[in-house]
């Protein structure tokens, strides 16, 4: 008995302090959700009541609209179109001319930005991206006044390489493009290679080049590519190499190896990645009068209306028609060399007798004028009024280093080797001149 008295007697006691437990437990739930309530109410207090800072903290900074520069689209009209009067538009244009020698829009490649403080707001400034590396700001001050300032972007220039290989089949720039050679870069590769190269008859399987140029960031995004630095391509007469030299009186060139002018007097072939057709020769069946005779020059087949750049700069000494070269354009370099060009469509626009060209500025368009089968361009080298074969005439550098600056170059050529060999094992690494 005395046992089972104990036992009831301890169970009584266990559930006096259970339910002890649960009152505490209950009383403590309850100061929690009071205080719960009471933050909840200051919550909805400061976003109902508080209105100012409730929007200080949800309103967007600033309200934006890009309007890109279409044909036709004048400041004026595009200004008036944001709703800016005669005079704020008289303004602004004013400024920029003075402050930015800002003074033209160019379609398809500028945009205004028009910004805004809030929607309710007027604009109260404009950014004009007219150019990956600079753009014109324009604010409005306190007064209602509108200032303008020029902002030139800073540009982080690296150098990239990039190789290739010729394959069965292949053209120089299906080579290019499977290496990874941006277009633009390949296509001043092969402006700096036709001095010294045929690329009809010089290119062919199992030849290996390589680039080093620019690359040219902001803000670590690629904007767009630079300057060709160097360039080697190994050609059947031997490798080509060139390297980018900026000579001590300011003056840039492209050299070889040896610091000698890479860049030649004229060009072999003037049409870019046109096919040889018919080669010099001095007994050859004409293909429309069908009896042998000198060809005196290098047939380049091309598409009619392919532009023709000139070989070289020089004037203008004849620009004719004649029944068997058709429309032709004759250059006089120097006192040693001519060029001429015949079959064309037609002349390029301010190409007259005494212009004076630059090398590789349009004089014509590819036809099929004269004595012709077919669209092609017929080039001619003379050199001391004796004609030779364009594609195996040798041809006079220009812009030789002196000796002081023959020493910079090659220091600075085995710099440049020293970065093509780095980038060859790790092409992932920044590298910047």
């Amino acid at each position: 008995m005395k046992k089972a008295k104990y036992i009831i007697r301890k169970i009584n006691v266990g559930l006096a302090e259970s339910c002890k437990k649960a009152r505490d437990i209950n009383v403590l739930s309850r100061i929690v959700l009071w205080v719960a309530a009471i933050m909840l109410v200051v919550a909805l207090g400061v976003l109902f009541f508080y209105k100012p800072a409730r929007d200080a903290v949800f309103a967007p900074s600033e309200i934006k609209t890009v309007i890109e520069v279409k044909s036709g689209d004048t400041l004026s009209k595009i200004f008036s179109g944001q709703g800016f009067s005669v005079r704020d538009i008289d303004t602004i244009a004013k400024s920029l001319k003075k402050d930015a020698d800002f003074t033209t829009l160019h379609a398809g490649s500028d945009k205004i930005e028009f910004i805004k403080p809030a929607e309710d707001k007027p604009i109260s400034k404009i950014v004009i991206l007219n150019g990956p590396w600079q753009r014109v700001e324009i604010s409005c001050d306190e007064a209602g006044d509108w200032q303008c300032q020029k902002v030139v972007i800073e540009r982080d220039t690296r150098i990239a390489y990039k190789e290739g290989e010729i394959l069965d089949g292949d053209s120089f720039y299906l080579a290019g493009m499977r290496g990874g050679i941006p277009a633009g870069i390949l296509a001043d590769v092969y402006d700096l290679l036709a001095f010294e190269m045929d690329f009809e008859r010089d290119v062919r399987a199992g030849q290996h080049f390589f680039v080093l140029y620019e690359e040219n960031y902001a803000s670590d995004k690629k904007v767009d590519n630079g300057r060709v630095i160097a360039v080697a391509f190994e050609a059947l007469r031997g490798n080509v190499q060139m390297y980018r030299f900026v000579r001590s009186d300011g003056g840039v060139g492209y050299y070889d190896e040896n610091g000698n002018g890479a860049i030649k007097s004229l060009k072999r072939t003037p049409i870019n990645n046109a096919k040889v057709t018919s080669s010099f020769s001095t007994r050859r069946k004409h293909p429309v009068l069908g009896f042998t005779r000198a060809h005196k020059g290098v047939d380049f087949r091309a598409p009619t209306g392919t532009p023709i750049p000139a070989a070289g700069a020089g004037r203008v000494v004849a620009r004719s028609f004649n029944r068997g070269h058709g429309n032709f354009v004759k250059i006089r370099h120097n006192g040693t060399y001519e060029t001429l060009y015949a079959h064309m469509s037609r002349f390029a626009k301010g190409v007259n007798v005494g212009t004076v060209v630059r090398q590789g500025q349009t004089i014509g368009y590819v036809g099929s004028t004269g004595l012709s089968t077919g669209p092609h361009l017929h080039y001619e080298i003379i050199k001391n009024g004796q004609h030779v074969n364009p594609l195996t005439v040798k041809l006079p550098a220009i812009n030789n280093l002196d000796a002081a600056n023959k020493k910079v170059f090659l220091e600075h050529k085995d710099k440049l080797n020293g970065i093509i060999e780095s980038l060859k094992t790790n092409p992932e690494q920044i590298v910047r001149l």
